[in-house]
C-alpha cells in the first residue's frame, strides 16, 4: 500500500508581470536595471525551491488576461506575486480580481514609484495587496516570495 502523505502538497504561487515588463533589461535601464524578466523568472524559481515552493511565471501587456490569470490563481495558486506594471495605478478590474481572492498577494514594483512622475504615486490594488514592496529592485519578488511562504 502506498504511504499518503498528511500534508497535502502546497499550490504554486504565482508571479504575474504586467505591461512592458517583457522589455526589462532594455527598457529604462537607468530606472529598471539591465535584468531581464527571464533572469528574474530564474531567480524567482531557484529562491521558490529554497523555499519549498513551486512558482507559475507568467507576463501580459494586456489587461484582461492579467484579469483571467488571477481569476485562474483562485483555485490554482496558493498566492500571488503581481508587478502590474502602469495598471497598478488605473486598473479598477485588476482591483476588482484581486479583491477575490483568499490568499496573500504581495504587490511588487521594480523601481520607487514615489520617486517617480506622481500618477505613479496611487496604486488602485494597494488596497487588496496583503503587502507592497517597492523600490529594492529585482530582489523584491523573492522578499514577496519570502512574505508568502511566512503566511501560509
Amino acid at each position: 500500500m502506498a504511504k499518503s502523505s498528511s500534508k497535502a502538497a502546497v499550490k504554486p504561487v504565482h508571479v504575474l508581470n504586467g505591461p512592458n515588463l517583457n522589455l526589462l533589461g532594455l527598457r529604462e535601464p537607468h530606472i529598471y536595471g539591465s535584468t531581464t524578466l527571464a533572469d528574474i523568472e530564474k531567480q524567482v524559481a531557484a529562491r521558490a525551491k529554497a523555499l519549498g515552493l513551486a512558482v507559475v511565471c507568467r507576463q501580459s501587456n494586456h489587461e484582461g488576461e492579467l484579469v483571467d490569470w488571477i481569476h485562474e490563481a483562485r483555485q490554482k495558486a496558493s498566492g500571488l506575486i503581481l508587478n502590474a506594471g502602469a495598471y497598478s495605478h488605473t486598473s479598477i478590474a485588476i482591483h476588482d480580481a484581486l479583491a477575490t481572492l483568499d490568499m496573500p498577494v504581495v504587490e511588487v514594483h521594480i523601481s520607487n514609484v514615489y520617486k517617480r512622475e506622481s500618477f505613479r504615486h496611487h496604486s488602485t490594488i494597494s488596497s487588496v495587496a496583503t503587502g507592497v514592496i517597492c523600490g529594492l529592485g529585482t530582489i523584491g519578488y523573492e522578499l514577496a516570495l519570502e512574505a508568502i511562504k511566512s503566511k501560509l
